[in-house]
C-alpha cells in the first residue's frame, strides 16, 4: 500500500487496512476525542440559534418598534453623510455626548406614526434642531430643495391611520440593517 498522512499527527505511515486515517491507536483516541468536540461544538451552535429564535418570536412591539427606529435612524444618518442639518443648515456643532445627529422627522413620528419609516419624512438633523421646538419652516423649505415641493405636498396630505405588526416591523429592521450596509460600503 501507499504512504499516507496521518489525520492527527500529520506523519508519514504505512497503513495496514485500507480506510485507515491515523498511524496509531492513540491518534485513533485523539481522532475521536476531536470529533466529539466537534459534535458538542455544533450542538452548541444549534441551542443558541434556536434560543435565538425564541427570544426574536417573544419580542414585543413596542421593542421591535424601538429595534427599527434605531436601524431606519442609522440608514437616514448614513444616506445623508456629508449635508448639513436639514433644519438649520450647520454641519457641526462640535458637539458629541451621544453622537450629534438624529433622523429628524418632517411629520413627527406621534402625529403621523404610518410616515414613521417614510424615507421622505426623515432627514439627517442636528440633535440641538431635532430635540427642541425647531423652526418648521425652515425644515420646510429645506425638504422642498432637496425633494421637491410635489414629494412635500404628499407628505403633508397623507392622513391614514396605520398599526404596525411584528411581521412588518422586523421585516423594516431587516431591510434597513441590510441598507446601511449597502451605504456605508459605497460610502468608503
Amino acid at each position: 500500500m501507499k504512504r499516507k498522512t496521518c489525520k492527527v499527527c500529520r506523519t508519514k505511515y504505512e497503513p495496514r487496512m485500507p480506510m485507515q486515517c491515523v498511524c496509531s491507536p492513540r491518534c485513533a483516541m485523539d481522532l475521536a476525542t476531536l470529533a466529539r468536540a466537534k459534535q458538542a461544538k455544533r450542538a452548541e451552535a444549534a441551542r443558541r440559534q434556536e434560543t435565538r429564535a425564541r427570544l426574536e418570536a417573544m419580542k414585543t412591539v413596542p421593542e421591535l418598534l424601538a429595534e427599527a427606529d434605531k436601524a431606519f435612524g442609522a440608514f437616514i444618518r448614513a444616506r445623508d453623510e456629508g449635508l448639513p442639518c436639514i433644519c438649520c443648515g450647520k454641519y457641526s456643532t462640535g458637539w458629541t455626548r451621544g453622537g450629534e445627529w438624529d433622523a429628524g422627522h418632517y411629520r413627527s413620528r406621534g402625529a403621523a406614526s404610518h410616515l414613521r419609516y417614510h424615507e421622505d419624512n426623515a432627514h439627517k438633523q442636528l440633535k440641538q434642531c431635532n430635540r427642541r421646538a425647531f423652526d418648521v419652516a425652515s425644515y420646510r423649505a429645506n425638504l422642498i430643495e432637496r425633494i421637491g415641493i410635489e414629494r412635500v405636498e404628499t407628505l403633508e396630505q397623507s392622513n391614514e391611520a396605520h398599526k404596525w405588526t411584528r411581521d412588518e416591523l422586523r421585516e423594516i429592521r431587516d431591510v434597513y440593517r441590510r441598507k446601511v450596509k449597502e451605504v456605508v460600503r459605497e460610502n468608503n
